[in-house]
């Protein structure tokens, strides 16, 4: 087995970092049209659901940076692990892209989301929030797909026309690809839950410099309110 088949550099394999590269791009354009699409409704359930997580950036004490960290590895690892799985299963394949576009429209979501909530200063806490560590995780989910195409690739050709080649080796090679883009994703979760809330402790307020501190209590007022609906139920 000639190992070059996973030679994974941008040179070598530049139409496909070209495609997943643009399907990522088309992904996020779609996701910011969606937040036009969206009724007033769930505009302002977002908006409190963006209120409630700045208040929550405001009260450190209440957050945990481990429990967070797990969060954040296991949803990137079981994405990561999904890519690495349909690869295998070559009929999957298509599916690996999908997930790259769907990536590109949660992206694109989010800061049309934040830009349209908080202006200009949407931008500065999506760059904080999300930015640093999606510029780890989108390459890695990247090189992850390109490698689940090229297993595929040799399957169709060398198995299934061929006849020929070994199978344990590609094998072995997509496995070690995608056991290296995982510690990329360590790396992005744990920026995500021990440095993004130190860096959002310091944006938030200059974003929501008077709103952040009733947030806590409006949430209160909401559940109170909720609790009272629920009693007049049952009663």
């Amino acid at each position: 087995m000639n190992f070059r088949l996973w030679n994974l550099s941008a040179r070598d394999n530049l139409n496909l970092y070209v495609f997943v590269g643009v399907l990522v791009l088309v992904g996020a354009i779609f996701g910011a049209l969606l937040v036009n699409a969206l009724t007033l409704e769930q505009q302002q359930e977002l908006a409190d659901v963006i209120g409630a997580y700045m208040a929550n950036i405001n009260h450190p004490h209440d957050l945990s940076p481990a429990a967070a960290f797990w969060d954040s590895f296991f949803f990137y690892g079981k994405w990561l692990l999904l890519i690495w799985f349909l690869g295998l299963s070559v009929i999957g394949l298509p599916l690996v892209l999908v997930l790259d576009f769907l990536k590109g429209v949660l992206i694109g979501f989010a800061a049309a989301l934040l830009t349209q909530q908080l202006a200009w200063k949407g931008v500065l806490f999506f760059l904080a929030a999300t930015a640093p560590q999606n510029a780890i995780v989108v390459p890695a989910l990247m090189i992850a797909s390109i490698s689940a195409t090229r297993f595929a690739y040799f399957i169709v050709k060398e198995r299934l026309f061929r006849r020929k080649g070994q199978l344990l080796p590609p094998f072995l090679a997509h496995s070690a690809v995608t056991g290296l883009m995982i510690l990329l994703l360590c790396a992005a979760s744990l920026y995500e839950a021990y440095v993004s809330p130190r860096l959002l402790e310091r944006v938030t307020p200059s974003v929501y410099p008077s709103e952040s501190s009733s947030f806590s209590t409006e949430s209160r007022g909401i559940e109170m309110t909720r609790f009272d609906e629920s009693n007049d139920r049952i009663l």
